[in-house]
């Protein structure tokens, strides 16, 4: 069992608890057949997943080449790759040659996507959402496909509802939560057309110290920034637990395909976890607007069936958050946009 400190001094603790895998996981990979290909390995989430699989994977005795794909992979993330076991690809995706010359892995998981300023370039965001995932569904008919969506494709619902639940119609506000519904069914397409094994995640939302909404609302506790209380209600993950998630979610796959909400139990307030934040750094929030009836929420009941109950709790991420923001650790710099009710990223 994993344990936990009660502050993370740094990043390489950081990366280190977002890659640690669990029993569950490392007993998965000691079971799956198959290579493992990253499809976009450099971005937020894609570098602590794919270095938990290869732990994981080390850790249960099984040799397994395991490759990335990324269109920009500096020396220093190649060099990290490198030590863990795992290959870089350097390449563009919507470069049909470049893809069809990619290795058949049996296990796929693909992360490729498009949101922050998707709305300044419709086009090349369509492009990445759904034309590439048509591409893929082809040109990996034969493998099981684990595929990053999100929750942005379901409507706006009360917090009493609980969130929406799989089953439930997908309402795309805007053209980047249109695009990746577009995403899903393209994917859905494929595994319909070939039997291909998919599983389409709905995130909605990964957070650690460097990025998220908790990272995003505690910024502005701590700079006397006014905190927009209009999306007055969100849900999170640790990134640690979600890629143990999504990892495991390879042995959910199926065809017709799959639909898995992936976030932590709870719905959270923003007037009350900025005032958390405001005790943790002895400031007063400021706030504007006031709570809307509905917010963007996502009910993972099916998932925390599945897989268990998040290591992680909600009030331990604030707590590091806290602590991380007052410290100056570093920023990622890509704020979440939580507060967007239109679709407008």
């Amino acid at each position: 069992m994993i344990g936990y400190p009660e502050k993370i001094a740094n990043e390489e603790q950081l990366d280190d608890l977002l890659s640690e895998p669990g029993r569950e996981l490392t007993g998965m990979f000691a079971r799956t057949d198959g290579d493992i290909l990253f499809l976009g390995i450099t971005g937020k989430i894609g570098p602590s997943l794919a270095m938990m699989a290869a732990r994981a994977c080390k850790r249960a005795g099984v040799k397994k080449r395991i490759m990335g794909v990324s269109r920009n992979c500096s020396e220093e993330q190649r060099k990290i790759f490198g030590e863990s076991g795992i290959e870089v690809i350097t390449g563009d995706l919507l470069d049909q040659g470049f893809l069809k010359s990619l290795p058949k892995a049996e296990n796929i998981f693909f992360l490729a996507g498009m949101k922050f300023g998707s709305t300044e370039n419709l086009s090349l965001t369509w492009a990445i959402n759904t034309y590439l995932p048509a591409l893929v569904a082809e040109n990996f008919r034969d493998s099981r496909i684990v595929v990053f969506s999100t929750g942005c494709v379901y409507p706006l619902v009360y917090p009493a509802s609980g969130g929406s639940v799989e089953t439930d119609i997908p309402i795309a506000t805007g053209e980047y939560a249109q695009s990746c519904l577009g995403r899903e069914r393209m994917f859905g397409y494929g595994s319909n057309k070939y039997g291909t094994g998919v599983i389409l995640i709905r995130l909605n939302y990964s957070v650690e110290m460097r990025y998220g909404v908790l990272a995003d609302i505690a910024q502005k506790v701590k700079n006397d920034q006014p905190v927009d209380l209009t999306m007055g209600y969100f849900n999170i993950i640790w990134q640690g637990d979600m890629n143990d998630f999504v990892l495991r979610s390879l042995e959910h796959v199926s065809s017709p395909a799959s639909i898995l909400n992936v976030t932590g139990p709870e719905i959270l307030s923003v007037r009350e976890t900025a005032l958390k934040f405001g005790e943790l750094m002895n400031k007063k929030p400021v706030f504007t607007g006031r709570e809307a009836d509905t917010a963007l929420l996502s009910n993972a009941g099916e998932a925390l069936r599945l897989f268990g109950k998040p290591r992680v709790t909600a009030d331990m991420v604030i707590e590091w958050t806290a602590d991380w923001i007052q410290e100056g650790g570093r920023l990622l710099g890509k704020p979440t946009h939580f507060e967007v009710r239109d679709g407008k990223y």
